[in-house]
């Protein structure tokens, strides 16, 4: 079994920063993927960013030069650092893990204000 815990959402205005964290426990196997994606409303999950076990990484389209995502292998936990936030990048934010199997955390809200 496995458990990802999400913190760092919140409110913030235009322009400003929030950092998110998600650690995972449990049966987390060498070789997986971590990542996060967002949902706005009405619309379809969509990737932010992953990172796989190597350091390599994916951004999507809208997290480029903005949001920066990282991980702490030995504690399990990923990162994302977002700065420079807009109203469209409000939404939940959803950590996953693949291992391959694929495990969601419960979300966080992140609201970006004009």
């Amino acid at each position: 079994q496995v458990q990802l815990v999400e913190s760092g959402g919140g409110t913030v205005q235009a322009g400003g920063s929030l950092r998110l964290s998600c650690a995972a426990s449990g049966r987390v196997v060498y070789g997986n993927v971590m990542g996060w994606y967002r949902q706005a409303p009405g619309q379809e999950r969509e990737l932010v960013a992953d990172i796989m076990y190597n350091g390599r990484i994916a951004y999507g389209d809208s997290a480029k030069d903005r949001f920066t995502i990282s991980r702490d292998s030995a504690k399990n936990t990923i990162y994302l650092q977002m700065d420079s936030l807009r109203p469209e990048d409000t939404g939940v934010y959803y950590c996953r893990l693949k291992t391959p199997w694929i495990y969601w955390g419960q979300g966080t809200q992140v609201t970006v204000s004009s």
